[in-house]
């Protein structure tokens, strides 16, 4: 057997096998016993709704995993990759043509593997659990117009990406970082402008005193904002969230309408000042320069594994190429890309803390993020008890716990 083989199915299964465990590990690690900091924010049902959504979430994803996996795995071994392939060469065009179609058609087959579990969480578990407000047109035409901005914005970048190996040699990994890299600088500029707005309205702050205290705290720490906004997320959930989005001069301070709807100002301005410790501490730079890293890294890895005859063998193609090598390096590269986004997560864990600290003191009063914080976790339905390898795996933010710990050190007296 072609060793490239083995070693993609042990990481195919490998992967599998974590994600089962740690999900089971988390189902495992909840608490019937609501802690005494919520105490007065949940009662009984409230509180066991928010580990039954935990549940049917994790339930939901194992059985999505399971499938697809068995699919990717049964595709591979029965030579679906070169079946692809054939017919993508069939129409006889340019390899770039052609990469083009093999990526394209084998990224539409893995959306139709994971639309019904798109479907059912939508449709199915946020509904039984009041979440969802997403209408079937609104579902169908977030679909359309996440696959237009597939095509109009990864085509060009796929094809530009296979022009630099084609023709820059050797040194072909590292005008295709510059090009990724450019890309995803342009593009913190133009999603808030041309692409947010396809998917939500957005719609300035209107005057009066909440509007006001924002510009107030904004000029108290010297901070430019481009403008404030409120977002029409109850069109697709009652979830509550707030984001700054843009770089420089263009940021934008966002908020979900639910969230305006749900907290009252002090600990509005609270989650505005934890936004804005993101901004003031330069989390954004330091997590785009390591992505800029990250990529130069992938890029100068995957140029190894190039036009591979055993690799491409592992999965049954006749004919080898350079973009069919890009799709089977992501199998290889998935262990490594586990660890960078563990790695990341950690950075950003740590991030969140200096967040809650910058806001705790700059507002003042740390119990106006605690208010905050409790009202975000009951209304998401947010687990209070995660597993600690769940934590370490998937979660970019501390448990609200954890948060709400540190920031009672900033109430006790000094």
């Amino acid at each position: 057997m072609n060793t490239w083989l083995v070693v993609i199915l042990c990481i195919i299964f490998t992967s599998y096998f974590l994600e089962f465990t740690v999900s089971l590990l988390n189902i495992r690690a909840l608490n019937s016993n609501l802690p005494k900091e919520f105490a007065t924010t949940y009662d009984a049902s409230e509180y066991k709704k928010s580990q039954e959504y935990t549940k049917a979430t994790a339930f939901s994803s194992l059985l999505e995993n399971s499938f697809s996996t068995v699919i990717t795995v049964t595709f591979l071994l029965y030579g679906g990759f070169n079946s692809v392939d054939a017919w993508a060469r069939g129409f006889g065009f340019g390899e770039i043509s052609t990469g083009l179609l093999f990526t394209g058609a084998l990224g539409l087959f893995m959306f139709f593997v994971h639309l019904p579990f798109s479907v059912y969480a939508t449709f199915v578990i946020e509904e039984r659990f009041g979440f969802n407000r997403t209408s079937s047109k609104t579902f169908l035409f977030d679909l359309l117009k996440a696959g237009l901005l597939t095509i109009l914005l990864g085509a060009p970048l796929l094809a530009l990406i296979l022009w630099f190996f084609i023709n820059a040699g050797a040194n072909g990994w590292i005008y295709c970082w510059l090009g990724v890299v450019t890309f995803s600088v342009a593009l913190q500029f133009l999603a808030p402008v041309l692409i947010l707005p396809l998917f939500n309205k957005f719609s300035p702050l209107k005057d009066g005193p909440l509007r006001q205290k924002i510009l107030d705290y904004a000029a108290q720490e010297h901070f430019r904002i481009q403008g404030i906004f409120t977002m029409d997320g109850s069109k697709r959930s009652s979830k509550l969230n707030a984001f700054f989005t843009g770089l420089g001069k263009f940021r934008k301070i966002v908020f979900y309408d639910t969230l305006l709807d749900r907290l009252n100002e002090p600990e509005i301005i609270a989650v505005l000042a934890h936004e804005m410790g993101h901004c003031k501490l330069n989390h954004l730079v330091k997590i785009l320069f390591a992505s800029i890293i990250q990529t130069g890294f992938m890029f100068y890895f995957l140029s190894f594994f190039l036009s591979n005859s055993s690799l491409a063998e592992a999965f049954f193609m006749t004919e080898n190429s350079i973009y069919s090598s890009l799709v089977f390096f992501g199998f290889l590269y998935a262990p490594i890309n586990l660890v960078v986004s563990m790695l990341f997560n950690l950075f950003s864990r740590r991030h969140e803390f200096e967040a809650d600290s910058y806001a705790a003191k700059t507002t003042g009063n740390p119990e106006w993020l605690i208010n905050a914080l409790k009202k975000l976790s009951k209304e998401n339905l947010s687990n209070l008890n995660p597993h600690p390898l769940m934590v370490v795996v998937h979660y970019s933010h501390p448990p609200v716990l954890t948060r709400i710990e540190k920031l009672r050190q900033f109430c006790q007296p000094r």
